[in-house]
């Protein structure tokens, strides 16, 4: 008895195509970080923008601390270190006298001479950020996004490969079925001793 020789159904098992599946991964990926460059960089110019208006309304003065620095009740932060508080005045508008309590350097004495940023009406306000203050914020836009987009693909791409295989792997199986016989030469069902000539 002679075995017929058939073409190996396996091609069809998953995994037959992992260039494809490289590429696709590949492709994602790719999508992802530039969703996440453009998100980012329009973080960035939106805050540029942002921040070139504030900077439009604020002005830095001189003000002269008229008591010397208090501790103020709880301890805080402004910037790189600790501040402590003082009575001052300073003038803005110009010719326009105005004072406050405002944030100075620990131990500042009385009569010192300090930088203050004012609003358009010269009141204490916080200055404008900068870039520093910038970056993190389109950076960690750009990431977050990046992930999002990349765990988007990737499940929607887990999910379609699934699918694909559990096709595959049907189609597989009914070919085994009617190729598992002929191949290793059991009897197919109905042809068992006595059903054959006498």
């Amino acid at each position: 008895m002679s075995h017929q020789e058939l073409p190996d159904p396996r091609p069809g098992v998953p995994g037959g195509s992992r260039p494809v599946g490289r590429a696709v991964l590949t492709l994602v990926l790719a999508v992802a970080v530039i969703c996440g460059a453009v998100v980012a960089g329009m973080l960035w110019n939106a805050g540029i923008r942002a921040d070139r208006a504030l900077a439009a309304h604020r002005h830095q003065v001189q003000a002269t601390t008229t008591a010397r620095a208090e501790e103020p009740p709880l301890a805080t932060r402004q910037g790189l270190g600790p501040q402590s508080v003082a009575p001052a005045v300073w003038e803005y508008p110009d010719d326009v006298r105005r004072s406050g309590t405002i944030p100075v350097p620990p131990r500042t004495p009385q009569g010192r001479t300090v930088p203050l940023w004012v609003d358009d009406q010269g009141v204490p306000a916080r200055p404008s950020g900068g870039t520093a203050a910038l970056a993190p914020t389109a950076v960690a836009g750009g990431v977050a996004v990046t992930s999002v987009v990349g765990a988007s693909g990737f499940g929607v791409l887990a999910l379609a490969r699934r699918r694909t295989e559990g096709r595959r792997l049907t189609a597989w199986e009914r070919e085994w079925e009617q190729v598992e016989p002929v191949w290793s030469g059991r009897l197919r069902r109905g042809s068992g001793p006595g059903t054959g000539d006498a």
